[in-house]
């Protein structure tokens, strides 16, 4: 399934993509792998929110937000320190336990729920938020549409849904093929929006990923879009 979240090792908003400790590329779309990544190390993420999740939420007024893909919390503890109550959710154990003690640390755990969970079979059932949002999960051979349209299926009437991801880049050629072909653009992901949905914001957006060999330029894509109340 994912390769959630976007940094490399200390190295702040770089995507876990199975560029390092040779791991194989099916453990890095399943939750076993990733318990093996988080155990093996101190903290793997900056902790910093990712940016497109700043320019998006911070003018919102505060609700009730999933963050499927959380990875070790640095989105949740964003969004709970900005007033919402926020529910992360992961496919990996290990990495739920570290984003819960992270959140302990930053003093927002009373404004936090977990749930572990598989995006690749995610059900909202009965439970629906303000906003749902899934910042560099990638599922592998196009399974993105399919996992836009279960988010999408747990945004609230009025409620936002905000995928961000990696746009296919030179930037990420030394990756395997599985893992290049796990990227997608925005518009790719818009035949999994139900009809209650409008899009708001459909693009790419270049970032900087900061690198042992320095700053490189890579565009991350951007789904936002609103269910009609």
């Amino acid at each position: 399934m994912t390769d959630q979240a976007a940094r490399a090792g200390q190295h702040e908003h770089e995507h876990r993509h199975g560029e390092r400790d040779g791991q194989s590329v099916d453990a890095m779309f399943e939750p076993a792998g990733w318990d093996e990544r988080y155990a093996g190390q101190g903290r793997f993420w900056s902790g910093k929110p990712n940016p497109q999740l700043v320019t998006a939420a911070t003018d919102l007024t505060p609700g009730t937000a999933l963050d499927v893909g959380c990875g070790e919390g640095g989105d949740v503890i964003w969004l709970a320190g900005q007033g919402w109550r926020v529910t992360g959710a992961d496919f990996s154990a290990e990495g739920l336990a570290r984003a819960a003690r992270h959140a302990e640390d930053a003093g927002v755990a009373d404004r936090v729920d977990w749930w572990q969970v598989d995006a690749r079979t995610f059900d909202a059932g009965n439970r629906a938020y303000d906003l749902v949002t899934s910042h560099y999960l990638h599922a592998p051979d196009g399974g993105m549409v399919e996992v836009t349209r279960r988010l999408a299926g747990a945004v609230a009437p009025g409620g936002l849904l905000l995928v961000v991801g990696h746009a296919p880049s030179h930037e990420f050629s030394q990756l395997s093929e599985s893992h290049r072909k796990a990227m997608f653009l925005a518009e790719e992901l818009l035949p999994g929006l139900p009809a209650d949905f409008e899009p708001v914001t459909v693009e790419q957006r270049t970032r900087t990923l900061h690198r042992d060999t320095g700053p490189v330029e890579a565009e991350d894509s951007l789904l936002l879009a609103r269910r009609s109340r």
